[in-house]
């Protein structure tokens, strides 16, 4: 008997109630399949059928080109430029602000009076806006008025990465809280049989800690690589893609093309970034999923 005879053979009663079941599981779906359509598919949908296009300045009127823009765009030396410094700006901001969140909740993990203060200090940069973050950090390196007086802002090989330091201080923040929860979720008696077993500190910190917390990090590594990859306002306030277009990534890119007639140009790009940034956060899962630690198995 076939799957399809024995569901008919069913009682009555069993198919209503797999019907009101199913009906149920819609009803609670639906909110986020409309929310999800409406924020998500539309957009992503709309911005694929506009790169089909080419506006005029006005953009009053449109001509068809097909998938003729797209090879063109994604192909272009401007895609290649703005991905090139978009890469450049994840390294900048993704190894130093994991390493500098991690050293700080290690740290602050201890069972001391008044580490809770310390806790809120190194947390605060969460609660700050990426105008604020970059606001300060435009006082710091000023070199004028700046306490550390450096021209980085000014120099196009200096630039990329006087920005990033805006970046990795904002994210600090949330690293911190992430990384001090999974170190407070080991248990204390891992810890202590590492110490009976003569494991110094150190020794500790690398073979029972990090393969613990691995799951935490690959977490905070996505995370922290999709965030560098949509960065735009710390850009656009501290140096407005210059100086010599030194800190013009995609996404700034992006928004420069949206200016004029240059919608389809610039609808080809984001769906460039949004499939790259898609296959970079899936190769991340994959490649590190290997190397995670999940309880008492190791993948």
């Amino acid at each position: 008997m076939t799957a399809a005879e024995a569901t008919r053979t069913r009682p009555s009663w069993w198919r209503r109630r797999r019907t009101r079941e199913a009906g149920l599981a819609a009803l609670f779906l639906a909110p986020s399949v409309v929310v999800f359509g409406a924020f998500f598919f539309y957009p992503i949908g709309r911005i694929v059928y506009l790169g089909f296009f080419q506006q005029n300045q006005t953009r009053t009127r449109q001509r068809w080109v097909g998938t003729e823009q797209y090879v063109e765009v994604l192909t272009g030396e401007e895609f290649r430029e703005g991905l090139s410094i978009t890469v450049r700006y994840v390294l900048y901001t993704v190894p130093a602000g994991l390493v500098l969140g991690v050293l700080l909740a290690v740290a602050a993990n201890r069972r001391l009076r008044g580490i809770k203060i310390f806790h809120t200090i190194f947390a605060s940069t969460v609660a700050t806006s990426v105008a604020v973050a970059s606001i300060v950090w435009l006082v710091l390196i000023n070199p004028t008025v700046g306490y550390l007086e450096v021209d980085w802002l000014r120099d196009p090989d200096r630039a990329l990465f006087g920005v990033a330091l805006s970046s990795i201080w904002q994210n600090l923040g949330l690293t911190f809280i992430i990384v001090l929860a999974g170190l407070q979720a080991i248990p204390d008696e891992i810890n202590e049989a590492a110490t009976v077993d003569g494991m110094s500190p150190t020794r500790r910190f690398f073979t029972v800690t990090l393969p613990m917390l691995s799951p935490t990090l690959l977490f905070l590594v996505v995370v922290l690589t999709v965030f560098a990859f949509q960065a735009f306002a710390q850009i656009d306030i501290l140096t407005n893609g210059g100086p010599a277009g030194s800190t013009e990534t995609l996404v700034f890119k992006i928004f420069q093309q949206q200016q004029g007639g240059a919608v389809g140009e610039g609808s080809v790009m984001a769906v460039g970034l949004f499939v790259i940034t898609f296959l970079v956060a899936l190769g991340q899962f994959l490649l590190l999923e290997r190397r995670v630690h999940y309880g008492s198995d190791r993948a």
